[in-house]
């Protein structure tokens, strides 16, 4: 399972012109299950997004998580996305390749459920539309963005 995040002042996602997610200050979460993927990958993510230190401290460096961002206790806000273009592959020309994306029913349910699983975890969760044509605005804090990949250990390509 991938992830691209961005740290973001704020963050929208629109369908059809209807906002359907919205985040002030945090992380946008760009997800694509990938075909071998697993609920494990998905809680290992998800434990690394929410830990990880990208937020400012005063001194400038990065020292805080999603779940302080100020060092004050402030909570920051996750957009989780599903997006399963990041598995692009371009080697092969000019045409991307999306053969290690997960099945679209496949991808649905590991979206649904790391969804799940960052809203136990954390109050300040927002979707975008799984397969739907999202008009994603962001903007983008310092820029700052991270590709992150936890893969099984047992994944074979197809």
């Amino acid at each position: 399972m991938m992830a691209l995040l961005q740290r973001v002042r704020h963050a929208r996602v629109e369908v059809a012109g209807r906002v359907v997610g919205e985040i002030g200050p945090g992380l946008l979460v760009f997800l694509c299950a990938e075909h071998c993927d697993t609920e494990a990958q998905g809680d290992k993510l998800l434990a690394k997004i929410l830990k990880l230190r990208i937020f400012s401290d005063a001194a400038g460096k990065m020292n805080h998580s999603v779940q302080n961002i100020d060092g004050q206790g402030q909570l920051g806000g996750l957009l989780v996305v599903s997006q399963f273009t990041l598995a692009a592959d371009a080697s092969g020309g000019n045409r991307p390749s999306f053969t290690t994306a997960a099945a679209p029913d496949e991808g649905r349910r590991l979206y649904a459920y790391f969804v799940k699983q960052a809203q136990a975890a954390h109050p300040v969760v927002q979707t975008g539309q799984f397969a739907a044509d999202m008009q994603v605005y962001l903007v983008n804090d310092g820029p700052v963005t991270i590709p992150l990949r936890v893969s099984p250990p047992d994944c074979t390509p197809r």
